[in-house]
């Protein structure tokens, strides 16, 4: 049974995304290469501070346009749906050829609304449920049309951007466990979730484009899958502040003038326009800041309490990531688990 007609997905979420900012050829190539190698600068500097080591080339680093991400994120979210799809076939039974022809068809035009709007803002992510041990996508386009837009130097952006992403890559690859936890997670909610509240969400999200409002988080609205969400929560909220710290803590001494890109970038991410703040919210673009902001305190808290090495205990397996309670109380997450 086919839920999404992904194809069709990829196929819209490309076409809105667009192509990007114009660049000549040659611009595009050293883009490229540029990306790759503060990759590749960024995977030690990024380990010394963090005192995190996985093996070299645990996952490949991909330098993406705009649609390779549409395309990526559609695999992934097949991966994470198919659960929900099983579920739904074993309890209504498959559909016909026909309702399942145009009912996918509809739905992926609308996921594809989305992964359309998200490929023009995303400018790196490491995908941890790519076989066998993910990989690191590097969306090139966004990451010039950004620097341009803020008035960056290039080389000093691309490097901070390395670094963040490449810190995803280290927490992931330094501890294999981390996406085993994660996809857990995910299949627990699709299990508390009914299938049809999927396809609410998808079409809640093309009504607020057209218009309207909510927030496809307003779905999971009983208690199990809130609890589940609290964890998933404080996890990704671990990651990206453990990301900003090291970004902000290492750019200093590579990247002359991070101060500045920081500042800009901040005040960038608060979004403009109605159609954007309202597509924001409804993706959970403004939980996803906050994210940022409260896991960055949690980190710095500890670490400036019990130092990196003890902080480090936050990586020994589920039991040791903090709630998300906890990333608003540090202490509490210090005297419980040290």
């Amino acid at each position: 049974m086919n839920l999404v007609d992904w194809d069709f997905a990829v196929t819209v979420g490309s076409r809105i995304a667009g192509p990007g900012p114009e660049v000549l050829a040659d611009e595009a190539v050293a883009a490229v290469v540029e990306l790759r190698e503060g990759a590749d600068r960024s995977t030690p500097l990024v380990q010394e501070f963090t005192g995190l080591h996985a093996a070299p080339g645990t996952a490949p680093v991909l330098v993406v346009d705009r649609g390779g991400w549409v395309q990526a994120n559609a695999d992934g979210f097949a991966k994470i749906l198919a659960p929900i799809v099983d579920k739904l076939t074993e309890k209504k039974g498959a559909p016909s050829a026909f309702a399942e022809a145009v009912g996918s068809r509809v739905t992926g035009a609308e996921v594809g609304l989305m992964l359309g709007f998200l490929g023009t803002k995303v400018l790196g992510q490491f995908d941890p449920f790519f076989a066998p041990h993910g990989r690191l996508l590097l969306v090139a386009p966004n990451i010039v049309h950004v620097e341009r837009e803020i008035g960056a130097d290039p080389h000093d952006f691309r490097l901070w951007v390395c670094l963040h992403e490449e810190t995803h890559r280290v927490q992931f690859t330094a501890n294999p466990w981390l996406g085993e936890h994660l996809m857990t997670q995910m299949n627990a909610v699709a299990d508390t979730i009914e299938p049809t509240a999927i396809l609410e969400g998808v079409r809640r999200g093309a009504a607020a484009i057209r218009g309207g409002d909510g927030s496809i988080l307003d779905l999971v609205s009983s208690p199990e899958q809130k609890e589940i969400l609290d964890r998933v929560t404080g996890v990704m909220s671990l990651l990206e502040g453990h990301a900003d710290v090291v970004m902000d803590d290492v750019g200093p001494s590579v990247i002359p003038s991070v101060g500045q890109i920081r500042k800009k970038f901040n005040q960038r991410r608060q979004g403009v326009g109605t159609l954007d703040r309202l597509l924001r919210r409804l993706l959970g673009l403004d939980a996803k800041m906050a994210q940022y902001r409260d896991g960055a305190v949690f980190v710095r808290h500890v670490v400036d309490k019990v130092g990196m090495e003890e902080f480090n205990a936050v990586w020994s397996g589920p039991d040791t990531l903090p709630s998300k309670a906890e990333i608003t109380d540090p202490d509490a997450w210090v005297a419980r688990v040290l």
